[in-house]
């Protein structure tokens, strides 16, 4: 703070001592306030950035920390729940020391903490890590059940094809009584049948149907277009999505695109 104040008063003596220099030296000259101020200014600011990395020694580079949102985004993650992820990643191999790790550091986590670290897994696309945690949270007291940590799990898995741990996360999401929205199970409906799994798409269908929130047109689309192998199957949803969605209409490729004669 010291330095930093003598360098402002020095600053200021230079651009007064070029100013004056300018209109005293030469008395007979004809004096242009402008370009005499602009070349007091741009000498001083040469030789002030010159005279200061020589004189102080600093030199302007980059720290190595990340810059923008994302440093600012981890700043809202406690210290414990950054270490807690990096000791996670790091023994995820190793069935010998992750469950000695969950036990000693995850266990410890508070409540935000917890949730922080099961988001931040989820956004890595650490999705076994994430699962794992998000049963240690399950098993605390203050836990109840919560329709929004389902859903981002599940999405996390369903794209990263984890499809068994899908249908065990969901058939837990059922006992709960627990309903999710539409994007759910538009992700999970694609996951399947881009897994090859259309009677366990159709199974969510089902599920979707009896759903107390009213259905929406995306994940009828997404099952349309991807029963388009399955004409048996396709025809059931397309009779519902006409009988929900009147208006709507759908668009029907050529039969013999898809081999059917």
């Amino acid at each position: 703070m010291a330095l930093r104040c003598i360098l402002r008063k020095w600053k200021t003596h230079r651009l007064t001592s070029s100013f004056l220099t300018q209109f005293t030296s030469n008395p007979t000259k004809t004096i242009n306030p402008i370009r005499d101020i602009s070349s007091a200014l741009s000498s001083t600011h040469f030789i002030t950035s010159f005279e200061h990395k020589n004189v102080t020694g600093f030199r302007e580079y980059h720290d190595g920390r990340p810059r923008g949102p994302l440093w600012r985004g981890k700043k809202l993650i406690g210290k414990e729940a950054l270490y807690v992820i990096s000791g996670l990643k790091r023994f995820k191999d190793d069935e010998e020391k992750l469950p000695k790790f969950i036990t000693t550091h995850v266990l410890r986590l508070l409540k935000m903490d917890l949730i922080a670290v099961l988001t931040e897994l989820e956004r890595q696309q650490e999705v076994s890590l994430a699962l794992k945690v998000f049963q240690v949270m399950q098993k605390q007291d203050w836990y109840k059940p919560d329709i929004f940590l389902y859903k981002d799990l599940i999405i996390a898995l369903a794209r990263a094809k984890r499809m068994d741990d899908v249908l065990q996360l969901w058939e837990s999401m059922r006992k709960e009584n627990l309903f999710p929205d539409s994007q759910t199970y538009t992700e999970v409906i694609r996951g399947f049948l881009s897994s090859g799994s259309p009677a366990d798409a159709m199974n969510v269908y089902e599920d979707m149907k009896n759903s107390p929130d009213p259905p929406e047109e995306l994940p009828f689309r997404i099952l349309l277009k991807g029963l388009l192998p399955h004409p048996l199957l396709r025809n059931k949803v397309k009779q519902d999505f006409e009988e929900i969605f009147p208006d709507s209409s759908i668009y029907d490729p050529p039969q013999e695109i898809f081999g059917a004669r």
